[in-house]
Order: C-alpha cells, then structure tokens, then sequence
C-alpha cells in the first residue's frame, strides 16, 4: 500500500500533501445547510444553493481540468512578473517555479504556493463556515519571503454564472441578458431579472454576490463588473487584460453581461518578511441582504479564523460521533473522512459535486433509508420521526416515491417524468427500521399511523390514472374523500407481500425498471431478480419475528390486505399474478378505509411459511453447479450467473444476498468464497469486482453491460456491494473473511499510487484501481455500521446493549488493545478490547468484564448483553468506560 499523495497531521483527518496540484480531478467538498461547493487544489469548481441558483459556473470531473473559469487571486508587479496565487495562469514557467503545498480537514483548504524568483508566498484558506451563511469564504495571504521590499497590486478575481444550471447548455447568452449588477463599496451583487423557463418565467429574488476587503477592513480600490471588463477583448480569464496590461475599469455598460467578481485592491509595498492579508466572501441571498454587514463579519483575519475555528469543530464533532481506535492512526483519520459522508450526502443530496454531474438535487429512496442507519446508531430517538415521516413516501401498490424533497414529506415519483419502478426499493425500509428497534428497543413505531403517496402511475407504474390530477393530492384516499393512514407495520406487509406476488416466468421477483444496480434495467418485461428475492424472504422473515415480540394478539390492517394473505400453493404462478391482479384492481384508484383484524400467531406463521418456501424455491433452482448462486434471469428468460460457453459469467450480488438473507448453507458459502476470489478477485488492484467480464453487450438486461469493463456497474470494484458481502460474512460467522472484504476498501483508498483520491470512501474503483466518484456513496453508512455491529461487535438487541466481538487477530497486530466510541440509550460508551494474545476470531471468549472499573461477573462466552436498565443508570454526562478482556475457555 503506497501513500504518496498525503499525510495526515492529526487525529482529526486533517492531512497534507505537496502533489495534489498535479492531479486535475481532486477536489474538496465545502458546505453547509445552505450552501453547497467544491474545491480544487487550483481552486476550480462551482458553488451553488439549488439546481437553479449556482453562483459559479456549474463544473463536472472534466472541467476541472478544462475550464478556465475558478477562483483566483492574481499579483502584478510589473509587465513581466505577473503571478496567479492560485495557480491558474497562462504565465506556465512561473506557475512551474511555484513550491506546492496543500493542506486540508473536513471541508477546508489551505493552498500555499511559494515562489522564490519573485520572493512572495501565498495562503489562500477556503471553507463555508458551519451554520446557515450561503457564503463561502476566500482568505488571501501574502508573505514577503526575500529579503527587500516588494511592491504589487493585488486583485481578487471571482468570474460569476449566476443563475440555473439548466442555462448552462439553455439559453446561455440569452439569459446573461437578464443581469442586473450592482456595484457596492465592498465588490458587487448580481439580480437577474426572470427565472428563466419557456414553460413559464418566473421573478426571481435570489441575488449572487461577492466581496472583498483588506485587513484593514479597506475595500477595493477599482471593481470589474463584468468579465468583458476585466478579460478584454480576448475573454481569457487565464490572462486577464485588466492584470496583464494593468488597466484600470473601463467606462462601458454593465448590464445584461456575464458578471464579475473582480476587484483590484490598492498597489502596496510589502517590507522583507512582512505579511498582508485579504478576505473574499462569494454567496447566495434572498432579497434584504446587506452586503456591507456580510462582510464586516470576515474584515479582519481575527474574525475569520474565529470562523474557521468554529467550522473545524463542527465538523469533527460529526467525524467522531462513532470514535474508532484501531491501533492503526491512519485508519483511524481515514474512518473520520468516512464518518461524515452520510452527512454529506444528506446535504449534497446525489448531485451538486463533480463526479455527480447528473440529477437535480435531492437523494433517492434507497438513498434515503441507508443514510439513516448511521444518524440511528447517533441518535436513534432523533430519527424516530424521520422515520414515520419517509413511510409517507410508500405507495399502496408496494412501490414508492423515487425522489426525495427537501422539505419533510416531500416526495417526488419519478426522475425526469420517467415511470420507473426499482425492485429493491421495498427491502430497505424494513433493514433501517429493525437497526432502529433493536437500538431503541421502540416496537411501538411499528403501530404509528402513516399515509401512503398517491399520484398518477398505479399498479407499480404499469398502468397510469388518467383521472388523476394535482388537485386531488399526493396521499392516498379513501373511498369517503379523507386521507388514508395505516400503520408502519402495515406498510410494511404492503411493501414485502406484494412483491411475493410480482414474480416472473421462474417464480422470482421480477426485475422491473432495475433493482440495486441501476445498470440491470433492460428486462423489465422478463428480467428476475433471483438476489433480492432472497432478501424479501428474510423480509418477510423479520416481520414475522416482530410481530410475536410486540406481544399483540390481534393487529388492525386494511381490508384489502387480506387479499394477499391468503393460503395456496406458492409454485403456481397463476395463483400468485391473479391475486396481485386482485389487489391491484381493490386498490388502483383509493381504498375503502375499512380495516381488518388479524391474529398476531397467524400472521407470523403464513409470513414465516411465505418466506420459508422463497428460500427453499432458491436452494432448489438457483444453485449452480459451478459453486455459486444464479442471480438473475435475463429478458430473453435466460439465467444470467454460470458458464455461458468458454465464458464464465459471475456476479457478486447473485451471492451476496443468499448469503446475508441465510438462504445459504455453510457448504455453500465456502464455495461462494472460494469461487469469489478465483472470479471477481483482481489481485492488480486488491478488490473484489462487481461481476466478470462478460466480454458483449447485454441488451436483455441492462445498459450497466455497454460500460467499459472495470467501470461503474459492469465490473467495477463497487464500495457497496463489496462493504454488504462484507456484512453477509459476519452474519454468518465469518469474521475473517468479512474482515478481508471489508479492509479491502479502506487499502484500495489508501494505495494513492493508484486510486489518486483524497481520504474517503468512493462509490467505486476501476480497473486501474482509480477511486471514482467521491464522498457521496450510500457504502460509508453501510461500512460503519458493519465495522461497529459487526467487527466490533457494539450493537442493540431489543433496546439492550449486546456486546458480541468479531474482532481478527489481524486487527490486533499493531496493538492488544483496541476501542470503539458511541452513544447508546443516551449514555457515553467506550469499549476497549484487550486481546494481549492476540487469539483470532472465533478462539476466544469475553473472560473479563469492568464497568466504570467496577469488575462484573460473566461466565465465558463469546457474547454478553448489558441491559437498558443498567446503561440508563450510568451517567450521563460522563464519557462510561466498559473494558473486555478477550482469553480463551
């Protein structure tokens, strides 16, 4: 594992690195609530509040590279020495004399830049301070390094877009004609006229500006309103005639241009070693700004690191709600990176950074459930509401909203007015809600009432509503005109019973617009999906388990769910589509809004006897000789996992899932491993590819297959599905092989020799072993939940406190002890784990046990459970000490 791109400095994830400038497809993610943007080492990429209000000109991956518009500051000292701080010049030779150096945290910048032909160094610090500002803030550094005084002018130079990302490739000219700038003591604001939209323009109140001032709090001396202005004739922001022939502003209409946030400062004249410092502030505001109040917060470098200070602890108190000690420190720092990207992608949503340079904002269902899992292992009773709330987003015929608002209970169905229906969807829900009940010990949210989403695609979006319209509502009704509620519970029996029923020609459930991977969505008239089919069993599994635990002995539900509850042979399949159809035809249009009762015991047993027969129909028809799992049927009907030929085609879902839902015998998951590693190993790389080359096109699947191989979905090493086969394996006992898996990742990220990231998590990496797509990967909630419950061992069971280690002597070579940080049950736990054999997985027993020192007695065993009771009664301010001692029997 080679590192040669960073350094960590701490133990906060801060690092540092003297390369990053030579990698043009790095950046950093900057951002609050408010405001959301991305960062370069040369201080390229976009800031933007929506999809319809970027303050700079949307970027994706490539333009990081190729777009002459960023952020910059530039020096003139004279005609021939004339210096980019940034980096970003068509003066090559100086910008190749420059000594780089980058330092960085969760979500701040620091470039310097030391040139000693013209004896100047530059810092140029960039974050969004934590809380509700939509700025960004640019602190602009300058140091005398030689030994005689310099003389230059400075200017901030900050080339705007302002406006939607539509009008990137939409009217691009024409709506520049809808600026109206203003220019202010302290730089300029931006108010286009219209919202531009042809199927209907709207007024807009959003106003674009940027600031500036000395460390005197002095404002610029001259303002470049517009890039005309400031470019010339040329338009070359890399060799600004307003810099490089040092003209002052020209006396010319300002309006309807392309803005700039231009701004030259007073000529000053810098004594040996002496420093002078800038503030630049760049934002997004709603109409009743004060542009001067903006700034006199960021006047004075005191006041901005008062800000910085405060956006570094924010961030870092997100980093270490689950506080790793692994005995490995770069481990540890790397883990603070993965910490905080659920909450990154709870603010970027699944767009609004380079790589995601598709969709318009806002996460996507399964999206929304994985994020969950580590605001619940945080803050369970936090998000009990926000549970009930994305309840709301399901649909009586078991499908569900597709994107997910802003707002609480804004649910959208489908992207881009595309009627798709994503199998998978329905497993999810129910996975997030029993982490949350096993955390919490909560069976009561099973019983809280919901409402169902309602719009026009009915019967999973195979038919639509015509009658439907905008008046009548996105909730489900009854047949009296009032809005339907049923229980969470409820929702649940909807979501897994119907797809018992949605199966295809081979009696799986079918494949429909595509199921986790989004690249299978070319068979949705026969495609099957053989992997999630085994998920829904253990679905349907889990609800009969909780159903006996809530200790009811009769539930409530609507009536129409009766329909499919009923007993029959489960292999006839025209049993099952006429009971679906059934369904489909009480329920298409609103429901009566009756209810019925049903007997706890019964339920439990037909749900346990449905998923029993799913599992055993997959043992029965789906294990292939070749040693592994079929996942999928083809739209062709054709299975899709096996030898085809000469050609071995193998896919990690197909066994992932039979694994983790226990569809698999021991037997079977030895030849799963051993055929996972002889397949979809690529030792060049260390990562465990999504599927083998299939070496054609698969038109009868999914467009995942016209990729390149080792990219995305056709045969990438994919974080997600490689962290839940992880999390399959230590379901099941394997904790060696669940450790393989999953330190795979964290060793492919950290060999910068080749994935050339920064510190994170990425959705995937391809056949180079390049990390593509950072931060805003749904496998960080999934890799920590997994190193917590599972490697560590530190989860809930039933609301108490179980403490079941799976830790590897592996993980106990750099040191015999290691521990784990969280809140549960509203109590501060550390766990240490003291292993001074260092015994594997599997060979020892918890032998000792101490609580706030205190020596408990236990009887050596593998596991021990700490009742709610007893983690209650610790305080609860103080950071509570649990120690194991780890021996053998």
């Amino acid at each position: 594992m080679k590192n040669n791109l960073y350094n960590f400095t701490d133990d906060a994830g801060s690092f540092k690195s003297f390369s990053a400038d030579r990698i043009k497809s790095l950046y950093l993610p900057l951002g609050n609530e408010t405001l959301l943007s991305s960062i370069s080492p040369d201080l390229h990429g976009d800031i933007k509040s929506s999809q319809n209000s970027f303050l700079l000109e949307p970027v994706s991956r490539c333009d990081l590279s190729l777009s002459k518009a960023s952020r910059n500051f530039w020096i003139y000292i004279d005609k021939d020495k004339i210096w980019s701080a940034a980096g970003v010049s068509k003066n090559l030779k100086q910008i190749q004399q420059d000594k780089f150096t980058l330092e960085a945290g969760q979500l701040w910048q620091r470039v310097s830049r030391e040139n000693k032909n013209l004896g100047l160094k530059s810092e140029i610090l960039s974050f969004v301070p934590a809380g509700t500002d939509a700025l960004e803030v640019m602190q602009v550094t300058l140091t005398n390094i030689s030994r005689k005084k310099i003389s230059f002018i400075p200017y901030a130079a900050i080339p705007l877009y302002a406006r939607s990302a539509d009008n990137l490739r939409d009217h691009r000219q024409v709506t520049s004609l809808l600026t109206r700038i203003k220019q202010e003591k302290y730089g300029i604001n931006v108010k286009p006229t219209l919202l531009f939209d042809e199927s209907g323009h709207r007024p807009n109140n959003t106003v674009y500006y940027v600031a500036g001032c000395d460390n005197r709090a002095k404002p610029a001396k001259y303002i470049y309103p517009t890039q005309e202005d400031f470019c010339g004739e040329s338009g070359d922001l890399e060799a600004p005639e307003a810099v490089f022939e040092n003209k002052l502003p020209g006396k010319v209409s300002i309006q309807g241009k392309e803005p700039m946030g231009a701004m030259r400062f007073a000529k000053i004249t810098l004594p040996a070693k002496a420093k002078v410092t800038y503030a630049v502030v760049m934002g997004i505001a709603q109409k009743g700004y004060n542009l001067s109040r903006l700034i006199s917060k960021f006047n004075h470098p005191k006041k901005v690191n008062l800000y910085f200070e405060k956006t570094k602890s924010f961030w870092q108190e997100q980093s270490k709600s689950l506080d790793i000690s692994s005995g490995d420190q770069h481990f540890d720092n790397w883990l603070r990176w993965v910490n905080i990207q659920p909450h990154l992608r709870k603010i970027f949503g699944c767009s609004f950074l380079p790589d995601f340079d598709y969709g318009k904002g806002g996460r996507g269902w399964r999206d929304l459930w994985q994020d969950c899992l580590g605001l619940i292992l945080n803050n369970p009773q936090g998000v009990r509401p926000l549970l009930i709330n994305n309840f709301c987003g399901v649909k009586i015929d078991g499908a569900n909203a597709t994107i997910i608002g802003k707002l609480p209970g804004e649910f959208i169905a489908d992207r881009n007015n595309i009627s798709r229906v994503w199998m998978d969807h329905g497993v999810w829900p129910l996975i997030t809600l029993d982490l949350y009940i096993q955390e919490t010990g909560d069976l009561g949210i099973l019983f809280e009432p919901a409402a169902y989403f309602r719009n026009h695609q009915i019967n999973r979006a195979r038919d639509i509503d015509q009658k439907w319209n905008f008046s009548y509502g996105n909730r489900l009704k009854a047949k009296s005109g009032k809005i339907y509620q049923g229980t969470i519970l409820e929702h649940l029996l909807v979501q897994n019973l119907v797809q018992f029923y949605n199966v295809g020609t081979h009696n799986h459930v079918r494949l429909e617009g595509a199921d986790w991977n989004d690249g299978l969505d070319m068979a949705p008239e026969h495609g099957e999906s053989v992997a999630f089919f085994a998920m829904y069993a253990q679905n349907l599994a889990t609800i009969a388990q909780l159903l006996l635990k809530t200790g009811k002995k009769n539930l409530e539900v609507a009536e129409e769910l009766k329909i499919l509850l009923t007993d029959f042979n489960y292999s006839s399949l025209a049993q099952k589509h006429k009971i679906l159809e059934n369904y489909f035809s009480k329920t298409e249009e609103n429901i009566s809004g009756r209810k019925i009762r049903l007997d706890v015991i019964k339920l439990s047993n037909s749900l346990k006897n449905k998923s029993s027969w799913m599992k055993g129909h997959i043992q029965k028809s789906e294990w292939l000789k070749e040693g592994f799992f079929n996942g999928y049927y083809d739209n062709q009907k054709k299975k899709v996992d096996g030898k085809k030929g000469n050609l071995m085609q193998m896919t990690l879902t197909s066994q992932v899932f039979p694994v983790m839902s226990g569809v698999a015998n021991s037997r079977q998951i030895k030849e799963v491993l051993l055929n996972v590693y002889r397949y979809l190993y690529d030792k060049s790389v260390g990562g465990i590819r999504l599927n083998t080359n299939f070496q054609r096109e698969q038109h009868d699947l999914g467009r995942a297959f016209s990729f390149s191989y080792g990219d995305k979905e056709n045969g990438a090493v994919f974080s997600h599905m490689v962290v839940m086969f992880a999390y399959a394996l230590y379901k099941q006992g394997y904790s060696q092989e669940g450790w393989k898996a999953l330190s795979s990742l964290y060793k492919m990220a950290a060999d910068t020799s080749k994935s050339r990231i920064y510190p994170c998590l990425p959705e995937y990496f391809d056949l180079e072993g390049k990390g593509m797509y950072s931060y805003l990967t749904g496998s960080a909630s999934w890799f920590m939940l997994t190193l917590l419950t599972q490697s560590f061992g530190v989860k809930g069971q039933d609301g108490d406190l179980l403490i079941e280690p799976k830790l590897t002597a592996e993980q106990f070579k750099a040191s015999s002890k290691l521990s784990v940080s969280r809140v549960f049950a509203g109590r501060k736990l550390k766990i240490v784990f003291s292993n001074p054999q260092r015994l594997e997985a599997g060979k020892y027993r918890i032998k000792g046990f101490l609580l706030n020192g205190e020596r408990i007695p236990v009887e050596a065993a593998p596991r021990v459970v700490l009742t709610r009771e007893v983690i209650i009664s610790l305080p609860k301010e103080k950071l509570n000490l649990i120690e194991i001692h780890l021996g053998q029997d």
